[in-house]
């Protein structure tokens, strides 16, 4: 991806500099420097081999491909003393293309809305003694791409197997392999999306632009939302997961993705970025599409999401004010041993990096016995300095 944007993103933003918010502009940037002379780095040698290396710096762009392993490997060790021995359900909420259209214009309003409107589903649904009645906590992941990098927001969640009774004095479990009824979840979610969605509207809170600039008139908004009002909503629960570690397993590969990684590109020739999508359609094969690099970059920017946006978000008794509260009370009445303290990690990334995935950055790529020392740090260039093509 850095490849891409060093390559043709000047000509990009050259181009498109009205349209970029700041995150966008802020992301590609982050993303042509990381790793890069730019940013700075390090020389490391080995001791028993004399093979050296340099190591540049990475940018920690959340949208960055290539940044997003330590982040994935510390959120996943932290959410390993939360989990309970209970079966885990993964739900997704999506929502239908009119809503994709104003999504994609008001993404900050509307993202939340789309939070709100499926978390408080949810939790009312299991609430109700005529299907779980209880209390439940859960996490949601905010993904806002499909496999060709189009706009499709939709979120999943994932959820233990039951909850707290309202008395807090035991947990009630759901049925075996089921959780909740899909088309019951579907038809609430629908109206609570619609009824916060109404609400923004009239508060002034939507913004239109180009071909949607009519929007702005009460009347056209709702004729346009009026399918939206009669379609089903797509909600849709996977099989219960096999245990704790396939939880966390399945679960990291949602909360630290970007639009696409990097190996899934193939190549960039005669101005076309070629990269590998799964066809859900077509059997789940795996094909390759070629698009105009400017279309390509447009796609991935669509999923820049704005400065201090959070996708990754905590409901019911994982709420971030009382989670330790009540989890505690969870593993009480599950009968679970408390979890154990802590372990501290260290300061230097490199050793939080092994403590974490149980790899090494010091072990010598060439001869690997020696240990990789420090020998020398380098700078970061001035911004004005072109960032290096590696290409």
């Amino acid at each position: 991806m850095a490849d891409v944007f060093r390559h043709f993103g000047p000509t990009f933003r050259d181009q498109h500099a009205a349209s970029l918010s700041a995150a966008q502009r802020h992301a590609m940037i982050a993303i042509e420097r990381c790793r890069t002379a730019a940013l700075g780095g390090h020389v490391e040698w080995c001791g028993d081999c004399g093979h050296q290396r340099v190591s540049y710096n990475s940018c920690r762009n959340r949208n960055c491909p290539k940044c997003q392993g330590l982040a994935r490997a510390q959120w996943l060790e932290d959410r390993q003393a939360e989990l309970l021995d209970v079966p885990y359900f993964h739900v997704v909420f999506t929502v239908p293309a009119q809503i994709e259209v104003i999504a994609f214009q008001n993404q900050t309003v509307v993202y939340d809305i789309l939070f709100r409107a499926a978390s408080e589903t949810l939790r009312r649904i299991a609430a109700d003694p005529k299907h779980l009645g209880a209390e439940i906590g859960f996490l949601g992941v905010l993904h806002s791409w499909g496999q060709v990098l189009t706009h499709h927001p939709h979120i999943h969640f994932l959820v233990p197997g039951g909850g707290i009774a309202p008395d807090g004095q035991s947990w009630i479990a759901c049925r075996p392999g089921f959780f909740l009824p899909v088309q019951v979840l579907s038809r609430l979610f629908r109206g609570l999306f619609l009824h916060y969605l109404e609400k923004a509207f009239t508060g002034g809170d939507l913004n239109f632009f180009s071909a949607h600039r009519h929007l702005h008139e009460p009347a056209t908004f709702r004729r346009y939302l009026a399918p939206a009002h009669n379609t089903e909503w797509v909600v849709y629960a996977k099989r219960p997961f096999a245990g704790p570690a396939q939880v966390l397993d399945y679960v990291g590969r949602y909360t630290h993705r970007v639009a696409i990684s990097n190996n899934r590109l193939v190549s960039m020739d005669d101005g076309k970025v070629r990269f590998h999508w799964r066809d859900y359609r077509d059997d789940n094969r795996q094909k390759t599409m070629a698009l105009p690099a400017e279309e390509f970059i447009r796609r991935f920017l669509i999923h820049v999401l704005p400065d201090g946006f959070h996708r990754i978000r905590y409901f019911g008794f994982l709420g971030n004010c009382h989670r330790a509260r009540k989890l505690a009370l969870c593993r009480e009445l599950l009968g679970m041993a408390p979890p154990g303290p802590a372990d501290e990690q260290p300061a230097d990334y490199r050793d939080r990096f092994e403590a974490l995935t149980w790899l090494s950055l010091r072990v010598c790529p060439y001869c690997h016995s020696g240990t990789m020392v420090v020998i020398d740090c380098i700078a970061p260039l001035r911004v004005c300095q072109p960032v290096p093509d590696t290409s």
